[in-house]
Formats: structure tokens, sequence, C-alpha cells
């Protein structure tokens, strides 16, 4: 087991504190987990343990703020299948900078260049700064099998792709996960949990889950739900610059995570989701 990264874990804390746009459980959203994923082996549409959508609430008034709106406009900017070259129009590149801009404007975003320049991993000159965070997530690359830049950081993390039509890879968002369900093309199968990971909880802000999208499945997938753009924006950068291993515990709020970033040639991020190892309070419930 991974030791929980203390230095990180109070950058992480720093960063949930900051995270004005959070949307309150329960309250400005609301999920029906229904029942535990069945076994993928045995997948048919008989075995879905959830007849119901995941989202029952979420008030969209949220979707208005600047950062969603930005990070929405991205959505739809991308070819889903692996294998198929993107092509990135003016128009998109103008929204790239404009989601970019309106990250580094976010508390969230500003506590983590601080950090990052002095630790000199980063420019403190912003435009220099928002040069590198393009190349990180938006610059493409070639995903595996594939000979002609296809994929990158943000498509892969945020909106989701396909591998070979049948297998949906990445796609580690709520927000793109609760509007593509909307549309109807999301199936959600169930909560997934294994004999070490805790019961999943309603109102609580990570979750992992088995789900159809289009025509293929995601055997299983981890999200945080509810989080703004910028926070998850914030964290994968920060996760991505200052860590070398592909694994990083660590503790914040009531959440012990191992958030997962693998990094494609060093200079781009290939994926990277949370996975939850406890709720922080079950320890204490005990020892009280």
């Amino acid at each position: 087991m991974i030791e929980s990264d203390r230095e990180l874990s109070a950058m992480v804390q720093k960063l949930w504190d900051n995270d004005i746009n959070r949307l309150r459980p329960g309250t400005d959203y609301r999920i029906s987990l229904q029942g535990k994923a069945g076994n993928l082996s045995l997948m048919n549409d008989g075995n879905d343990a959830a007849g119901l959508p995941l989202f029952t609430y979420v008030d969209e008034s949220i979707f208005k703020k600047e950062t969603f709106l930005a990070f929405i406009s991205l959505l739809d900017n991308y070819e889903s299948d692996t294998g198929v070259p993107e092509v990135v129009t003016p128009e998109e590149e103008a929204e790239n900078h404009k989601f970019l801009d309106s990250m580094v404007k976010t508390p969230a975003m500003k506590i983590v260049h601080k950090h990052l320049v002095a630790k000199k991993l980063s420019p403190e000159d912003m435009t220099q700064f928002k040069e590198q965070l393009y190349r990180i997530w938006f610059e493409l690359y070639a995903r595996r099998g594939s000979s002609k830049p296809d994929s990158s950081g943000f498509e892969h993390v945020f909106v989701g792709e396909t591998r070979g039509g049948r297998t949906v890879i990445g796609f580690h968002n709520w927000i793109q996960l609760y509007l593509q369900e909307k549309l109807g093309h999301i199936d959600y199968k169930g909560y997934s949990v294994n004999a070490n990971s805790p019961q999943p909880d309603e109102n609580k802000h990570i979750l992992a889950l088995q789900f159809s999208w289009k025509n293929g499945i995601k055997p299983k997938g981890s999200i945080f739900i509810g989080v703004s753009p910028e926070f998850e924006f914030a964290l994968y950068t920060l996760c991505f610059l200052t860590s070398p291993n592909e694994r990083v515990r660590v503790s914040f709020s009531l959440y012990d995570v191992e958030i997962v970033c693998h990094h494609y040639n060093q200079k781009h991020i290939g994926t990277t989701y949370p996975v939850l190892v406890r709720y922080q309070n079950d320890e204490k419930k005990i020892h009280s």
C-alpha cells in the first residue's frame, strides 16, 4: 500500500477548500446508486443492476458559470473512436484557449501555479504557463495501435474515447457522464466495489461504476462527482507535474484516495483518475 504523500495531501486539501463551485450532494444534485454492477464476462441486457439513470437531478444553473461553460464547450470537439485522427479547427483551438483562460483565473489553479513555480516545475510567466498546460492537456498524440494523432489528455480523461467501437476508455468526468446520460447515450449499469473498497455513498464525491456509452462498455470507471472542472484540472495537473509515480496517495476532506496518473512520453497526460481507498471517518469511528 502506498503511503499518503503529506505535502501533496496538504495541497489537495487546499484545492478542496477553495473549490467554490463544487455542487452539494442531495441539494445541487442527486444520484441513484441502485445495484452493484455485474461481472462483465456474464454481461448481457438482462444483467443491468441499475434500471434507472445514475443522475436523478442536477441544478443546471451551475453550468452557466464561466468555467463550466468553457468546459462544456469542449466536449463536442472530439472524434470518440481511437484510430480516427483528430482535426482541430481554429474555432476549437480558440475554445481550448478560452478554457485555459477561465482555469488560470480560479483560486484552485492560482494555488497550483504558485506551488509549481516554487518547485521550479512551471514558468511564472502566465503565457508560458498556459503553453505548458496546453502541451500537457491538448497537444495531440497517437494512442496505442494508432499511427496518427488521435488523442489528447483532455479528450481521454474528460470526454472519453472508444477502442474498436466496443470498449470505452478514459471518460472520468461526471459532467460529461450527466450530459451524455441525459441525451440517452449512457446506460448506467451499477456501482463497482471489490473486497477492499468501501461501499459507495450517494452523498460522497467519488464513485466507481460501470456503464455503456454509445455501443461500447466501460467495465469499471472511477470519477469525482459534483466537483468543479477547475478542481479536477488543477488536481491532475499538480499530480502530473509533481509526481513521477503513476499512483500517488492523498488524504483530504473525508477521503483517502489514490490518484492514478499515466504519463505519455513524459510530456502529455495519458490518463488520470481517482481511486477511493477509504473514507477517512471510517477509521475515526473505529477508534472513537
